[in-house]
């Protein structure tokens, strides 16, 4: 074997930097493969990340930052969010996450299920630590990202087919809700007609959609005909019904002004303690609508918003009841004992038997989070506590579904 002569020996600088070279290859070759395979959840929360559609920052996903690759980055705000399957603080993420403070980055983690159940909720959360970020994006960003030169929309994006008008500047898609599903939309048609920004459908739902696509046309409302798959991917959602549609979200009213203007007489809410599988809020809301609630009320710190597939689950019903938002427990309490109110606490176990009470013509039923039940010190400072009756084979209902039987016994008793 050949001995090197001392002096062709690499230096130790070449050596490091063929290493970082070697390391930067790597790194792109194997973000480009993590691109390909993101999980559901990753994909779920790049739909609201992608082109800047939270507070104008730009995100990257699988980025490189040193020795790692981070799920998704916002290098101007410093921020970085994780994406993951199973439970938080392994050793190896508190590592890391250590290594990513100590480069200056904030990181917030988020589990599957939080991104696929309540997007909304991680959406206002990653909104709020964005607006801790020192001043606004850089000047002459627009929201949108680049745009298309000819369309003037997001490449990504489906331009519209005729009619749309521009957005005006101080519009941000935060403000938007994409909806999905027949019934949804058409409620929305129904209802509040000019929150209607965009509608994409598939060309089978033409026919039955004649009105929308022309009211759409006489008010430059921009839609377009598109594929079943482009669909799917617009809506992150195979249950699309054949529409998808971007509109103005209803804001949340306060608890003060709902009152001031509720009529005199029997009077039903829902007070939502935990509730927010998205799912269960779309039946609740459905079943809401079905009995006439006259709102439902949200505590002060929920995270529960409308989203797609509550809206869809919901069959329309989300226009017909309003959000309404608390203060704090002690306030809210006061405020409805004061218009007359009395409050329910539905309980699985302990609580009175619901068919065997005379309800109240004024009624709040506060109705416990999935799995845990409700808060304790607020079901103890309700005025009374009420349970359904089972065969005992199961521990409980769903709660949507013991919503739904707790609204119809109220009703029964007005008769």
């Amino acid at each position: 074997m050949g001995v090197i002569p001392a002096d062709q020996f690499p230096h130790p600088g070449q050596v490091e930097c063929r290493y970082h070279a070697l390391m930067s290859d790597w790194q792109k070759h194997r973000a480009r493969e993590l691109r390909s395979q993101m999980t559901d959840a990753e994909r779920c929360l790049w739909n609201v990340l992608r082109e800047r559609k939270i507070e104008g920052f730009k995100f990257r996903r699988q980025q490189p930052i040193g020795r790692f690759i981070v799920d998704f980055a916002c290098l101007e705000a410093r921020l970085v969010l994780e994406v993951d399957g199973g439970q938080h603080g392994g050793d190896a993420d508190v590592r890391r996450d250590e290594w990513l403070r100590e480069q200056g980055f904030r990181v917030l983690r988020f589990w599957n299920h939080d991104v696929l159940s309540n997007i909304d909720g991680v959406y206002r959360t990653i909104e709020v630590e964005l607006k801790k970020h020192q001043g606004p994006p850089a000047s002459g960003r627009s929201p949108w990202g680049a745009r298309d030169k000819a369309s003037g929309y997001p490449p990504s994006q489906p331009s519209p087919a005729r009619g749309e008008g521009a957005r005006s500047k101080g519009e941000g898609q935060r403000n938007e809700l994409r909806l999905y599903g027949l019934n949804a939309l058409r409620a929305v048609f129904a209802r509040r007609p000019d929150a209607i920004r965009k509608v994409y459908l598939a060309e089978s739902r033409i026919a039955e959609l004649k009105p929308l696509l022309a009211w759409c046309v006489k008010h430059r409302v921009g839609y377009r005909v598109v594929e079943e798959s482009d669909l799917g991917k617009l809506a992150a959602s195979a249950h699309h019904e054949g529409v998808v549609a971007d509109v103005l979200r209803m804001e949340p009213l306060s608890l003060a002004d709902w009152l001031r203007g509720l009529p005199a007489g029997p009077q039903l809410a829902l007070w939502l303690d935990g509730v927010g599988n998205p799912h269960n809020f779309g039946a609740i809301l459905r079943s809401a609508a079905h009995f006439g609630v006259a709102a439902i009320l949200l505590p002060r710190a929920s995270t529960l918003a409308l989203s797609g597939a509550a809206a869809r689950v919901a069959e329309g019903g989300a226009e017909y009841v309003p959000l309404v938002r608390l203060p704090e427990v002690e306030q809210a309490l006061a405020q409805l004992h004061e218009a007359g109110f009395a409050l329910a606490a539905t309980v699985v176990d302990g609580g009175d038997d619901l068919f065997a009470q005379a309800l109240p013509r004024r009624l709040v039923y506060v109705m416990g989070a999935e799995g845990e039940g409700m808060d304790r010190q607020l079901a103890a400072a309700c005025d009374a506590r009420l349970s359904i009756p089972g065969s005992g084979a199961v521990e409980s209902l769903n709660v949507a579904s013991a919503t739904a039987v707790f609204l119809a016994e109220w009703q029964r008793s007005l008769a």
